[in-house]
């Protein structure tokens, strides 16, 4: 295992407060989500920050390293180069399964648009295990890895959070990345005890640690990142310090975004937090300088990521498109997810096309695709989740005002075609005498 750097005091940067990151006292890093950084395009807001010497970590998303697929190449050289340009001293990514279905169960595509929890099986853990030491090799810095928060439990699990994390570390080397707020957040939904998990951790193993909010709605806490950290949040991050020194702390927070100085003073509270922790029983051990992979022979894994692909899809299904629950999961709890996903998928799809809201109107756009979302799984991203939604719309006789049927037929034809619509005064010219010339429309492919 490689040493990794001490990071120090750090928030999650997102473009909404940029500025104020910036101007920010005692910011030694910060971490940027790794699908919105364009290596030839980096925004000059992280640039600068660079020059000044802040640390940026390339925090990912959408590998999926938990599902029954192999990591996809494009995405892995696309991990490798955000970390390259960035000059991070690591990447980190979650323990979750993002999406299911395709050539391993001859089934439909699904995506989830959100960070599924694996189960903690046996099958599960050698899975991730070569998912991780495939990603490891692929990457130029080292890697860590995120517990996730979760509504709902598999059933049949075989191990505890903590007694798979452990694991993991032993069998590969890899980094964690533990958040306190996920913790919090699995013990009120999950029931899991978070001084336990930290009790069975490898806590030497911890790279960084995250601390976040939400809130609590009919007994289950929504891990929201956009509201502010709750004291028992502060408390599990007070424990974790008593038992080892992190090498850094970070702030996230993705929407709702407060006044500068409120983030600053949840910052000081973080730092207090950290300083005024006991060290009686801190892990004063380092980690060592050689990995601990194990290098025995290579297993092969292909019954074992049928079996998973399995039941991840058949669960995906039930959330995503309206299925029956697998056998043995909390019925009510999956439709709360369900409803969650679709919720989500609303919000990212007006944030990726906010012309859709702008179009329909802000009172009529939510409910009509949560009513497209409800049995239409996401299957290429959002951007293509927001043509679907559209041409669903127009496919079905709506929207009901003239008006806003026409201007929802134009946008969705600039934008379904293998090009983007070009911005020049002469291309646009160009499209609206087309539309002048095209008043009837060709059937549109089922969503």
């Amino acid at each position: 295992m490689q040493r990794i750097e001490r990071l120090g005091t750090g928030i999650g940067w997102r473009p909404e407060i940029a500025e104020a990151v910036e101007a920010m006292p005692g910011i030694d890093w910060v971490e940027a989500v790794a699908e919105n950084v364009c290596p030839g395009h980096v925004p000059d807001s992280l640039l600068r920050l660079r020059e000044r010497g802040v640390t940026v970590v390339p925090h990912g998303v959408s590998l999926g390293l938990g599902g029954a697929d192999r990591p996809d190449e494009g995405r892995l050289a696309d991990l490798a180069a955000r970390a390259e340009t960035l000059g991070s001293p690591l990447v980190t990514e979650h323990i979750a399964f993002v999406r299911a279905g395709g050539a391993l169960t001859a089934s439909q595509p699904l995506e989830a648009g959100h960070l599924l929890p694996v189960p903690r099986t046996r099958d599960a853990l050698d899975v991730l295990c070569e998912n991780i030491r495939i990603t490891q090799d692929a990457l130029p810095v080292p890697l860590a890895v995120e517990n996730i928060a979760a509504l709902f439990s598999w059933p049949g699990e075989e191990m505890t959070e903590g007694q798979f994390l452990y694991e993991l570390v032993e069998r590969t080397g890899v980094h964690l990345l533990i958040d306190v707020a996920n913790l919090h957040t699995n013990h009120v939904n999950r029931g899991e005890d978070p001084a336990k998990a930290l009790g069975e951790l490898p806590v030497e193993a911890i790279a960084y640690v995250h601390v976040a909010g939400g809130f609590e709605r009919d007994g289950v806490w929504h891990d929201s990142h956009a509201h502010p950290v709750p004291r028992p949040v502060l408390d599990i991050l007070a424990d974790l310090a008593s038992r080892v020194s992190p090498p850094g702390v970070l702030l996230e927070r993705d929407e709702n975004f407060p006044a500068p100085q409120e983030l600053e003073r949840e910052l000081d509270e973080i730092r207090r937090t950290l300083t005024t922790a006991p060290a009686e029983g801190r892990t004063v051990r380092p980690p060592s300088d050689t990995a601990s992979r194990d290098t025995g022979a290579v297993q092969d894994t292909g019954p074992t990521r049928q079996r998973l692909a399995l039941a991840q899809a058949a669960l995906l299904s039930a959330l995503v498109a309206g299925t029956p629950a697998p056998e043995g999961f909390d019925r009510v709890r999956l439709k709360v997810q369900s409803r969650a996903l679709c919720a989500k998928r609303a919000d990212v799809v007006a944030k990726v096309a906010p012309e859709l809201p702008e179009i329909l109107g802000a009172a009529a756009y939510r409910p009509a695709f949560l009513s497209y979302a409800r049995c239409r799984p996401m299957t290429d991203g959002y951007r293509r989740d927001a043509l679907d939604f559209a041409e669903h719309l127009l496919d079905s006789g709506g929207p009901g005002d003239a008006g806003a049927r026409r201007e929802l037929e134009r946008w969705w034809r600039e934008r379904s075609g293998p090009t983007p619509p070009a911005t020049h005064p002469g291309a646009r010219l160009a499209r609206a005498a087309r539309s002048v010339l095209h008043r009837g429309r060709p059937a549109l492919r089922s969503a």
